[in-house]
């Protein structure tokens, strides 16, 4: 790495090298990462705009590597995120409303947009840019199918197609793809984003347990057990395994253990010592955390805004798999190495006490990264001043006098795409896929890059040809590539073309990740009751490799048969060291009650902690509740009063904790009920929330009541040892209202 000695001195710290023996994707030459000599913190950067040019001296990369300039103001302004179509064009979401000031003025107006950006001439630099789609509200989801883009706006959960029909790559068509009434009120930071094609077909969003099947020109909704907590950004491995980012919860990685489709998994052990610490090279006094983030040189310590991560999948870096987390508020991007190790997952920085990409820039805001068809690794930079929403920016926040102190709400209106290039390796030709043929298209499944290889397996599936799949069984029972195998299985499962058979044949795969996918593939037959499946995947309990026997364990949940839990019990008894195995096996022996499937998928739309603490609540008014008022919350006659409809229980929420907390005794409506209600402050506030938002949203439809809100009736409730009687409550509402 060159360092602009114009601009920096080095640290008289001795070098730092890594010998990490990576191979490229095709396996034929191994390259030495070498970590750069870290330069001096740069612990009060001018905040200036530079130009791209600037901006990139000030890039810190591993020898061997370096960035090129791809699009830049004012081709492009306040870039959020980035798609390529099939044929290579690259479509931007612009925020170009997002905190124009410091208190967020404007923000939901519907002044944003989505760009298609062209290189003409195929120098991997973008020529020409064009608005798609103007008067948008903070648009957060693109994806390209064929020549249609399915966008999503901020607040709004319905899902449209756009389509440029006339050439001019403005859309000109809009067709509504799904219809979600319920609107989105979350902060614009907390709703789901990043959708994405998976390779099981499915698509994902950042948030929430719903995915999504396009069928028939339509998206059809599927619900998972319990997606992780994400934000801004998704990606996947080469399987299909998704892997999610939390900044709110300064959560750099998460969800990656298991496919949310078996729900949330997070294991101990799954990132190395200290890999939530981050290495900037520049000094970080707009953090959100306070000075409790920063360390005494004046940088950002943790994770702490970390989004739009990526798993690399192509052929022309030396990073084949690893996983790219951008840090905007640290200036910085996270190259971790991802390794299995006996069924789990594991991350490791690739760089101690060093970042892949650190910048000296304070505009310098990377928030998404992409694979491209290049094969190399692309980053947006929204290059601004404040990365906050204005609801951490307020008066009394300990982010708004900085960002006054340093004049960060002055620079807006800008934004880069850059893409990172190994000196050693060519960038690709892009080869445009659109117009390609479903038998041409086949030949890109087993692509080195995996670019290639998710859009023909889309463009399969979305031409619906069927002369094609015989093909596709030929590839997927024989091609010497694994990886065109996988491919060409999941694309059948696209077409709806695979039976029982076709599994049991390719459970015998030789290797683990298509052999991994046609577990997956069994699943359906599981809910059947196919016996067949069940006992061909009998057969892979004595498997040797643990991510083997993981899957099993995950599918045969599906199944609902003696001998499936028959099999899950005899492969935890034969690894009962293996934790990963120990683990999911408890989960797959729990029998989960209809009703809490039930009540998943009726709050769906809600936020995990307001579906889980309906789910904690129905097992804790059942365990002691129900017993008076009934497992419908009804009542019972002499015993209890109905929950349903009562206005103690749906009118004001503080009423309703005071009962159950304190007990309540006395004629309810002029009704006497034997002995008195007992109070229940005895219970941590968590447990009375799931509670009071179980009574009031399922029984009642009426809104959530979150545990910290209930400190203040705490401790009245504490200095109260007495049951409450009705007419006091109301006398004591009474004369609140008066005054």
């Amino acid at each position: 790495m060159k360092i602009n000695s114009t601009r920096f001195s080095m640290a008289t710290m001795s070098f730092l090298t890594t010998l990490l023996l990576l191979s490229s994707c095709n396996g034929k030459k191994e390259y030495k990462d070498i970590i750069y000599t870290k330069p001096a913190i740069v612990k009060d950067p001018p905040i200036s705009f530079l130009s791209p040019e600037e901006s990139m001296k000030t890039m810190h990369l591993p020898e061997g590597y370096h960035v090129e300039l791809v699009a830049s103001e004012p081709m492009i302004n306040e870039p959020v995120a980035m798609a390529w179509d099939p044929n290579g064009k690259i479509y931007v979401a612009e925020m170009l409303t997002y905190m124009q000031d410091v208190d967020g003025t404007n923000e939901n107006k519907p002044w944003s947009r989505i760009s298609v950006l062209e290189d003409l001439d195929g120098d991997g630099k973008m020529d020409k840019s064009t608005v798609f789609i103007d008067s948008l509200i903070l648009p957060r989801i693109i994806l390209p199918l064929d020549d249609r883009v399915i966008v999503g706006e901020t607040y709004n959960r319905d899902m449209w197609s756009y389509r440029d029909t006339d050439g001019d790559q403005k859309a000109d068509e809009k067709i509504l793809l799904l219809h979600e009434p319920k609107r989105d009120n979350a902060n614009l930071e907390h709703q789901s984003a990043s959708m994405l094609w998976s390779i099981d077909n499915y698509m994902y969003l950042s948030r929430g347990s719903i995915r999504y099947r396009f069928t028939k020109g339509k998206i059809e909704t599927d619900t998972l057990a319990d997606a992780p907590h994400g934000q801004w950004g998704l990606t996947e491995d080469e399987i299909g395994q998704l892997y999610y980012s939390s900044a709110g919860g300064e959560t750099a990685a998460l969800g990656y253990q298991q496919h949310p489709y078996y729900g949330t998994l997070e294991m101990p052990g799954k990132w190395e010592k200290d890999f939530e610490k981050v290495w900037p090279i520049i000094g970080t006094p707009d953090v959100q955390g306070g000075l409790k983030r920063l360390r005494e040189d004046g940088t950002l310590n943790h994770f702490t805004a970390s989004c739009g991560q990526s798993i690399f999948l192509g052929d022309k870096l030396p990073a084949y798999g690893d996983l790219f987390i951008p840090e905007p508020v640290g200036r910085l991007i996270r190259r971790a190495k991802v390794s299995r190790v006996n069924g789990k997952t594991v991350l490791k920085s690739a760089y101690p006490e060093t970042e892949f990409l650190a910048a000296t820039d304070a505009n310098f805001r990377p928030v998404d990264t992409k694979t491209g068809p290049d094969g190399c690794l692309y980053i947006v930079d929204m290059y601004r001043g404040i990365i906050q929403e204005g609801n951490w920016t307020r008066k009394g926040s300990f982010l708004r006098p900085v960002i006054e102190r340093k004049g960060l709400d002055k620079n807006i209106q800008k934004g880069r795409i850059y893409r990172i290039v190994h000196d050693e390796m060519t960038p690709s030709k892009t080869t445009p896929l659109l117009k390609k043929s479903s038998q041409e298209l086949l030949a890109f499944l087993g692509h080195p890059n995996s670019w290639y290889r998710m859009n023909a397996q889309k463009l399969i599936i979305l031409k619906g040809d069927k002369s094609v799949l015989s093909n596709l069984k030929d590839t997927a029972k024989s091609d010497k590539n694994a990886l065109a195998r996988l491919h060409a299985l999941w694309t059948l499962e696209g077409m709806d073309a695979i039976d029982p058979s076709f599994i049991i044949e390719k459970l015998k795969d030789e290797d683990t990740r298509v052999k991994n996918a046609a577990i997956r593939l069994s699943e359906r037959y599981l809910k059947q009751g196919n016996e067949e499946i069940l006992t061909a995947l009998a057969t892979l309990q004595k498997e040797e490799d643990k991510d083997v026997l993981v899957q099993l364990l995950l599918s045969l949940r599906d199944s609902k048969s003696d001998e499936a839990k028959k099999i899950i019990r005899q492969i935890m008894y034969r690894e009962p060291t293996n934790e990963v195995i120990t683990k999911v096996g408890k989960i797959g022996l729990i029998e989960v009650p209809p009703i809490v499937e039930q009540l998943k998928k009726k709050y769906i739309l809600e936020s995990s902690r307001t579906k889980n603490d309906i789910v904690k609540g129905y097992e804790n008014f059942k365990t002691i509740c129900a017993a008076c008022h009934g497992i419908n919350g009804k009542g019972i006659e002499g015993m209890a009063p109905s929950l349903v409809g009562s206005e103690r229980v749906k009118g004001n929420w503080e009423i309703t904790a005071k009962i159950v907390m304190n007990g309540l005794t006395g004629p309810i409506e002029g009704k006497e009920y034997a002995g008195v209600m007992a109070g229940m402050k005895h219970q941590d506030n968590e447990w009375l929330a799931s509670v009071l938002t179980y009574i009031r949203m399922e029984l009642n439809d009426a809104s959530p009541v979150t545990g910290w809100r209930l400190n203040k009736i705490r401790k009245e409730a504490n200095e109260r040892d007495t049951y409450w009687t009705i007419d006091e409550l109301y006398k004591k509402k009474k004369k609140a209202s008066k005054k």
